[in-house]
């Protein structure tokens, strides 16, 4: 079977659209079992109240108490078990799943207080209309029985499932594509997910627009890595070895933005580890998984539960101390950018100028 031919799965549509089975509903009762039990331990803890009202003061959002939301927490595992229960969990996870956690789908995140928050923040850091972080992450399998090994075999000789996630400063997934094997390459995810399609059409950024230096328009855009190339809807390093200063700066700034994809695949695999090694799978429900666990990340984000980064750190056999593999293969070479247009790379020159000018 080719990579082509594996299936993807996108948050508000993709390939199978039949419910999950019987062993796959388990599977997920037994994370969200596990995601109260974690909730139930955490909520007589000091520091974890303390890290909630802090967390709810930084968004400015209302305290209600210094207490784990129980309901909040509550009423979205009622969501998740009763879908499963009747049937009603798509192998295709509809956005509105992820909606409910993060505020909003992309036309109405405007609308979002914490959006407001957001998108602020990163105008003064150089970032007007950012939305959010883009990048794949490979997940570990062992070689699947039933289909060719090299298809899913990634240029580090593993055998892995790739996902397309967006994030946004807060660690929220926004958009998840998920099911493709490790050979394929970040640009082709992009390429067969809806995302594409909805960029491409307009329909992604659909609020307010912001006018830079220049006269150039933006209505909002994504940061990613040099995997892809410069677009008007992503925004990406210079890179290269002979750089100017004004090159220089900006790099260091998007590379420093581009942490948060980083920072959430850390906390979503590092709390779901079985995500961090190589485990055998039932190829046909690991993107359901994959898709249920970033809405659990995400209620445990907006409920407060803490994350432990030393979860993060591993003694490897020769000793040493290192940060586990999160999977994020850096791109060996940028992606060519002939496809990229003028006005995508004035965008950026743009965004960097108007640092200089900050």
């Amino acid at each position: 079977m080719s990579s082509e031919a594996a299936s993807g799965m996108d948050v508000d549509g993709g390939a199978g659209r039949g419910s999950l089975m019987t062993a796959e509903r388990t599977a997920i009762a037994a994370v969200v079992n596990a995601v109260l039990f974690r909730c139930q331990m955490a909520i007589n803890n000091a520091n974890f109240k303390a890290a909630v009202c802090a967390r709810r003061k930084l968004l400015a959002l209302p305290t209600i108490g210094q207490c784990l939301d129980v309901a909040a927490i509550s009423d979205a595992v009622l969501e998740v078990c009763y879908a499963m229960g009747c049937g009603g969990f798509p192998r295709a996870t509809p956005r509105w799943w992820v909606k409910r956690r993060t505020g909003g789908t992309w036309e109405d995140l405007r609308q979002c207080l914490q959006k407001a928050v957001v998108l602020r923040a990163f105008a003064d850091k150089g970032f007007p209309n950012y939305h959010g972080c883009i990048d794949c992450t490979h997940i570990y399998i062992d070689k699947p029985a039933n289909a060719n090994g090299e298809d899913y075999c990634d240029r580090r000789r593993r055998f892995s499932m790739q996902a397309q996630v967006v994030v946004d400063m807060n660690l929220h997934v926004l958009d998840v594509f998920v099911g493709y094997s490790g050979s394929v390459h970040d640009m082709r995810m992009l390429n067969l997910s809806s995302l594409w399609v909805r960029a491409e059409s307009g329909q992604l950024f659909t609020g307010p627009h912001v006018m830079l230096p220049f006269g150039v328009r933006t209505n909002g855009y994504l940061i990613g890595d040099n995997g892809y190339p410069q677009s008007e809807w992503i925004v990406v390093p210079y890179g290269g070895l002979a750089q100017h200063l004004t090159e220089t700066r900006f790099d260091n700034k998007q590379k420093t933005v581009r942490g948060a994809v980083e920072r959430a695949f850390g906390r979503l695999k590092g709390m779901w580890r079985l995500f961090l090694g190589t485990h055998k799978c039932n190829m046909d429900s690991l993107p359901q998984q994959f898709i249920a666990v970033c809405i659990l990340h995400n209620i445990l984000i907006d409920v407060g539960i803490p994350f432990n980064d030393n979860l993060l750190w591993e003694v490897g056999p020769d000793g040493v101390r290192r940060r586990v593999d999160l999977g994020m293969h850096q791109p060996l070479r940028p992606v060519c950018m002939e496809s990229s247009t003028g006005d995508a790379l004035i965008l950026r020159d743009v965004l960097a100028e108007r640092m200089i000018a900050q």
